[in-house]
């Protein structure tokens, strides 16, 4: 599904995950020392940030309308959304509910078939091979995760790495992969109405999500921080944690546990966008004063951003990310942690670690230990 550029780009940029950002008529220009509650300055040096808020908005439409195609299958777009302010509540936000250890995943039963042999019959890996593709919900504008590369119309990240190893064993070939762009509140609905096989978008374990969908083991381990001009200051203090920032807007995409975790910090105004990118534009315009996410997320937001810088302080969350499938297929989720088992063991996990994710974050850690125990 080839995608084209809309005929409005005077009003609205088209990202590259098939929402639609309104550009300002009349640029919005941040105070150099515009100071709210408790003293904190949000200086972020003006003209400069709004143009380079211009330049990502510019570049999202490149990257969106440059290629037509990610690996050997089109990307489907998704439906147009906008950044709002008024947060709906994520599916995190459920009742808290007790599904015991919710890291723990079901067990291989035994090996994988060999790549590219015939998958068991009546398995839902049959039923993928017989398609053709393994249809994944996927971002497209999360760097080091799940990002298009402008300059070869790829897909490409730590998740997409991720995806890859289940269509190698699958397959025999790591590109038979259709990705479907999807938002953070979209992950979710994706599986559960079947329109994707599978979803690596940053996607943390929870007991609430377990109620909906079925994880594999996880195979990452983020924590949450936040991202603010590098010349934000409280009474002449560089910002040091959220606690710093009531009275401030603070941006989370709407559907993630980043979002929930926002909620409960009083004092701090949440505003909701789509995905972290949005966030990224509403911060670069003046709209909002920080971001909050994962430290993979943000890394990859301080990188596009020179006047951006994470906070330097501990996580407050611990965010453990698993490979999303529907409740309907348990016996794929056993074949995708043979998979994971097996990246652990044979160093590809520490390959993509070291390609995506440790000039930002630093030496590759142990990948984290399968937990198992868990029955459909």
């Amino acid at each position: 599904m080839s995608r084209t550029s809309g005929s409005h780009l005077s009003d609205a940029h088209a990202t590259d995950n098939g929402e639609t950002t309104t550009r300002r008529t009349t640029p919005h220009h941040p105070s150099t020392n515009n100071t709210g509650a408790h003293g904190t300055s949000t200086h972020k040096t003006g003209t400069r940030r709004t143009l380079l808020g211009a330049v990502v908005a510019v570049l999202a439409v490149l990257v969106t309308t440059g290629c037509s195609s990610t690996g050997v299958y089109t990307t489907t777009p998704v439906p147009t959304a906008k950044p709002s302010s008024t947060p709906t509540a994520a599916a995190t936000s459920a009742p808290t509910v007790n599904c015991g250890n919710p890291l723990a995943s079901f067990a291989p039963t035994g090996p994988n078939p060999a790549p590219g042999s015939a998958m068991p019959a009546g398995s839902y890996m049959a039923t993928i091979q017989k398609h053709g593709r393994l249809i994944a919900g996927v971002s497209a504008d999360t760097l080091l995760l799940g990002a298009r590369n402008p300059l070869n119309g790829q897909i490409e990240g730590f998740d997409i790495d991720m995806l890859k190893a289940v269509s190698q064993a699958i397959f025999n070939d790591p590109n038979k992969i259709e990705y479907r762009v999807i938002t953070t509140a979209q992950r979710i609905p994706a599986l559960t109405d079947g329109s994707v096989d599978i979803v690596a978008r940053a996607m943390t374990i929870n007991c609430a999500r377990w109620q909906q969908i079925d994880f594999s083991t996880e195979y990452y381990r983020a924590g949450q921080k936040v991202l603010v001009a590098k010349s934000a200051t409280v009474n002449g203090v560089p910002v040091r944690n959220m606690a710093d920032l009531k009275g401030k807007r603070v941006c989370a995409p709407n559907g993630s546990t980043s979002m929930d975790k926002l909620r409960t910090f009083p004092g701090l105004i949440p505003v909701g966008s789509d995905t972290h990118t949005g966030c990224l534009v509403l911060f670069q315009q003046g709209q909002v004063d920080a971001i909050t996410g994962d430290d993979t997320i943000l890394a990859g937001l301080a990188a596009q951003d020179p006047y951006a810088s994470v906070v330097k302080a501990p996580a407050f969350t611990s965010e453990p990310y698993g490979l999303g499938v529907s409740k309907k297929h348990p016996e794929f989720v056993r074949f995708v942690n043979n998979v994971l088992a097996q990246m652990r063991t044979d160093g590809q996990w520490t390959k993509a670690y070291d390609t995506w994710l440790k000039a930002a974050l630093g030496p590759a850690p142990a990948p984290p230990a399968a937990v198992y125990g868990r029955q459909p």
